[in-house]
């Protein structure tokens, strides 16, 4: 388990839309495979945006006990993020985003969604690309959200930096390349 922090990710879907993830993340779960070395969201990197380490070799083992659950009791454990995208979605479309996004947080962060987490995902569409065949674009624009999320999650451990009083360490100084 290492230390969270703030990622963002986007993605330029073949009709022109763009979708984009921002979240802030602090799960009780693990954003590394039992190894502590390979992101769940590996198979979602583009070039090496997160470590460029890939999929685990050693592949999937039993997980280890949460450091996160002792290190943060009584503090909380949280994901929580912002899917947007410049399609012009109505109110439920969004929400469809969101709950596509969601799906996100499944591929980046084991186990997902626990009973210590506070997972939320907000979604916004700004409107300035019409869509030509809702159902099958809004399909793409969420899958894509739930990409983007997953890989921002990837990033914001990847990216997050030691400071004074941190309870865990970050995974570039376990692996030594702060």
């Amino acid at each position: 388990m290492h230390k969270g922090g703030l990622g963002s990710a986007s993605l330029m879907l073949e009709d022109g839309i763009t979708v984009g993830a921002l979240v802030a993340v602090n799960p009780m779960g693990s954003v590394t495979t039992p190894s502590g070395r390979h992101f769940w969201a590996a198979p979602f990197e583009i070039g090496d945006e997160f470590g460029g380490m890939g999929a685990d070799p050693a592949g999937f083992a039993a997980l280890p006990e949460s450091r996160k659950l002792s290190a943060m009791a009584g503090i909380g454990n949280t994901t929580i993020a912002v899917v947007a995208t410049d399609a012009a979605l109505d109110k439920a479309q969004c929400h469809r985003m969101a709950v596509a996004a969601h799906d996100g947080i499944g591929r980046a962060i084991v186990p997902a969604h626990s009973p210590m987490d506070g997972d939320l995902v907000f979604a916004a569409a700004t409107g300035t690309q019409d869509l030509v065949a809702p159902s099958v674009q809004l399909s793409a624009i969420g899958h894509a959200a739930s990409v983007c999320l997953a890989r921002a999650i990837a990033r914001a451990v990847w990216e997050a930096r030691p400071a004074p009083g941190d309870t865990l360490p970050t995974l570039r100084e376990e692996l030594g390349r702060l």
